[in-house]
């Protein structure tokens, strides 16, 4: 299997982009990257527990918006299994660029997805995340998925 580019944070853009904390930025790059482990994992609950239940996805095997867990789970239903299609063996997310703007958080990065019996893909990504103002908790309330082009190792 290739090799999967290093994790790495850039630099919050020069400009009217605010940044972040750097607890902040770490406490929203942990929702994206652990959301992406407990998908690799199969944990479909360890998933829900960093989406908001009525985020919105655009998922990129999907035509439509998914909007909500409904959804979401009749999309999860019938998806091919792993002996059936092509199963993912890694998924590596990376280049993060994160601003915060007090309880609403955009990241976008890129995601590598290595597949067992197929070429890696690139998968441009953004994700709106929002505060939880009990918990403190950030969830994802939309996540959109592109995908640009088989991976070159």
């Amino acid at each position: 299997m290739p090799a999967s580019p290093p994790p790495t944070a850039r630099p919050a853009p020069v400009g009217a982009r605010p940044g972040g904390t750097p607890a902040d930025l770490a406490a929203v790059w942990a929702v994206v990257s652990g959301m992406y482990g407990a998908y690799t994992a199969g944990d479909r609950e360890r998933i829900d527990a960093f989406l908001d239940p009525e985020a919105t996805i655009w998922d990129s095997a999907t035509p439509g918006l998914l909007c909500g867990k409904t959804d979401l789970d009749r999309v999860r239903d019938g998806r091919p299994t792993a002996e059936a299609g092509p199963a993912e063996v890694a998924l590596t997310a990376y280049d993060q660029v994160i601003d915060v703007f007090t309880d609403l958080a955009v990241a976008r990065y890129w995601l590598r997805v290595d597949f067992r019996a197929a070429p890696p893909e690139l998968v441009r990504n953004t994700a709106l995340l929002r505060r939880d103002t009990d918990s403190g908790a950030w969830l994802i309330v939309h996540l959109h998925e592109d995908v640009q082009a088989p991976a070159h190792s």
